[in-house]
């Protein structure tokens, strides 16, 4: 292998081909020490995977990141934004790149069987009990980071500049990327000139990544409206203000929001997933309760959204003559538009990092993200997808007709070593394009 090696740099050289040379030893050099390193990272990421903390909650989690961070050298401040990390590594005069993985995990019970399962256990604010698992991949997402970073922090030829890894934490609530923004962040730290961060994915073949540009990931609002009535006897109806009957109305009036005022090639959903009124058949209630998803891409379809549900909500009440209803709008996270530039630059460096057959242009997901307000800081940002199920497990799926489970799923987990190893291939690729000395 080396004497063909070295022949093919003569040959390269030769015919004015060093950049393709560089770029094949580069990619070998990382794969060796990815190969040296594996046992230690896959020892990581099942001490994550067996250790999940709620949102809010990632003080176990943060710390692991930290002392990683430490370890190689990093400069860390932790507690930011609640327990958000921030390591940094200074490494001559060049641009900032800044690596984000997510700390949290999950309020579902693992089903999967591994040996290495979790069997946490927590009780919800509404006071049941359930199991902590991490099953986003946020497991897999830190381990793929401190990867990256340890290669980084011991090959410092290979790169100029600063090296900014984020630990967020509360990504599954939408809150942590908004906390840690405003404690002060970019003002405390810098802005970075990029920002990389990668997601895992539930049905894509571990060995590949995708990449969409432009919008990737929607804005996400919750509202939960309030219908009030006047409550009574079932069999005098005529003395009552039916809350249950609003509500009816209310949702058949909510899905012609999207059918009749959205432009048809604008992508939203309105969806009523949790509906509450009542205590008996023969009581008219006072109130009837309704929980609302809401998603769409365009900052203007998303304010159309929300005013409609707010003028509709109040035009139920009043053709009932019935009190003002309360509409509240919480959890709201910003859609998610990788910089076309950096996108289109990406997905050059991932295809000469694991082959162009490897990346995928994805379709967009209505899912929501917070990293997203990063980019809506001023940082050019791309979220990519990582591959995560092994293609044997994937055509065993087919083979039974079924889909693999889904992110969220107490059912989901990453084939994580061949993952691992793509997912900090292309992390690397991507540092040290954007880091190039």
């Amino acid at each position: 292998m080396e004497k063909f090696l070295r022949m093919f740099l003569f040959l390269a050289v030769s015919f004015g081909s060093r950049g393709l040379v560089e770029t094949a030893f580069s990619q070998q050099h990382v794969e060796r020490w990815i190969n040296h390193e594996i046992s230690n990272l896959m020892h990581d990421y099942q001490w994550l995977h067996q250790n999940p903390e709620l949102s809010f909650q990632e003080t176990e989690t943060a710390r692991f990141l930290a002392d990683a961070l430490r370890q190689s050298g990093f400069h860390v401040v932790d507690e930011i934004g609640g327990h958000g990390v921030v390591g940094l590594l200074q490494n001559g005069d060049g641009p900032k790149l800044m690596l984000r993985c997510d700390l949290d995990a999950l309020p579902v019970t693992e089903q999967t069987q591994l040996p290495y399962a979790s069997t946490r256990r927590t009780v919800t604010d509404s006071g049941a009990e359930t199991g902590v698992m991490h099953a986003c991949g946020h497991d897999l997402h830190i381990s793929t980071v401190i990867g990256s970073f340890r290669y980084l922090a011991a090959h410092r030829d290979r790169w100029k500049g600063t090296l900014m890894v984020i630990g967020q934490p509360a990504e599954e609530r939408g809150q942590g990327a908004k906390k840690m923004l405003e404690d002060g962040l970019f003002e405390r730290f810098g802005k970075p000139n990029f920002a990389v961060a990668l997601h895992c994915s539930s049905d894509k073949q571990a060995g590949k990544v995708g990449l969409r540009s432009g919008y990737a990931m929607a804005n996400v609002d919750s509202v939960d409206i309030s219908v009030k009535g006047r409550g009574g006897h079932g069999s005098q109806p005529q003395n009552t203000i039916d809350p249950v009957v609003q509500a009816a109305h209310l949702v058949v009036s909510l899905q012609a929001i999207v059918s009749r005022e959205i432009n048809p090639l604008d992508p939203a959903v309105i969806t009523v997933g949790s509906i509450h009124g009542g205590t008996k058949h023969n009581i008219i209630g006072d109130q009837c309760d309704l929980q609302i998803t809401v998603r769409s891409y365009s900052d203007e379809v998303r304010r159309t959204l929300l005013d409609s549900i707010r003028r509709k909500a109040f035009a139920v009440a009043n053709d009932f003559n019935a009190p003002e209803p309360s509409v509240i709008v919480s959890e709201g996270t910003p859609s998610l538009k990788n910089d076309p530039q950096l996108s289109e630059r990406l997905r050059a460096v991932f295809g000469e990092a694991i082959g162009d057959a490897n990346v995928s242009e994805d379709d967009p997901w209505m899912a929501g993200e917070d990293f997203s307000r990063y980019g809506r800081a001023g940082v050019p940002a791309v979220m990519y997808w990582l591959g995560t199920v092994s293609e044997q497990r994937l055509k065993r799926f087919e083979e039974l007709g079924v889909s693999p489970p889904t992110l969220h799923s107490g059912l989901y987990y990453p084939d994580a070593e061949p993952a691992l190893r793509t997912g900090i291939k292309t992390m690397v690729a991507a540092a040290t394009n954007l880091l190039k000395p």
